[in-house]
């Protein structure tokens, strides 16, 4: 089989829960403070995925409208999430939708908690991708980034998914790439992504939270 050339520019998904409902094993903070840095790692994340050469855009999948317009106005596109109890249904519907507004370039999926991410990590992981390619995440079970030719765009992130995506068939991006492997779900990850350099938006609220 001829291989495929490497894309040329990729398309960055990013699924967004109501920042309400998000990042509930930070359940020894407030829910108002859960609910300030869970908005505020995702406006990081897209904001620096949006910086990384060859992205051609981001496209944000929330339900909650209120967000969705602070994220059109921080410059991403934004669909509603047409399966919200289904992760991977949701990005395969994005990942469609991505086709055919910009049918030359590559989706990629990428965690939404990545506040510490850094477009040069982004940029060194999406030159490795090589068809369907994935990132394992910090704590060596889950997956932080999943890219793949939209024809065989299937994701399986959920319980051990980078052993999952690796069962698939996908090749595992071994670039360092530390800001984007460090997903926060528990406190000592904050406390790690703070020692690495968060992005504007989760550090200000940081710094409330902190007076």
């Amino acid at each position: 089989m001829t291989p495929l050339p490497p894309p040329s520019s990729f398309v960055v998904i990013v699924p967004v829960k109501p920042p309400a409902r998000a990042k509930s094993r930070l359940d020894a903070l407030p829910a108002d403070r859960r609910r300030d840095l869970a908005a505020a790692f995702a406006r990081d994340t897209v904001a620096a995925a949006r910086r990384t050469p060859h992205v051609a855009a981001v496209l944000v999948v929330t339900d909650d409208h209120l967000f969705a317009e602070q994220l059109r106005a921080d410059g991403c596109e934004v669909i509603p999430d047409g399966a919200s109890d289904n992760l991977n249904a949701t990005l395969q519907q994005a990942a469609e939708e991505a086709g055919r507004r910009w049918p030359d370039s590559m989706p990629v999926a990428l965690c939404a908690d990545l506040p510490c991410l850094s477009s040069d990590d982004l940029a060194v992981a999406l030159a490795e991708v090589d068809g369907t390619s994935f990132v394992r995440d910090a704590a060596g079970t889950g997956t932080t980034m999943y890219a793949a030719p939209l024809a065989s765009f299937d994701p399986s992130f959920g319980l051990n998914s980078a052993f999952l995506h690796g069962t698939h068939g996908a090749r595992e991006i071994l670039a360092p790439a530390p800001t984007l492997r460090l997903d926060v779900d528990e406190p000592a990850d904050l406390e790690r992504a703070i020692e690495l350099g968060v992005g504007e938006h989760t550090a200000g609220v940081w710094r409330r939270q902190m007076q």
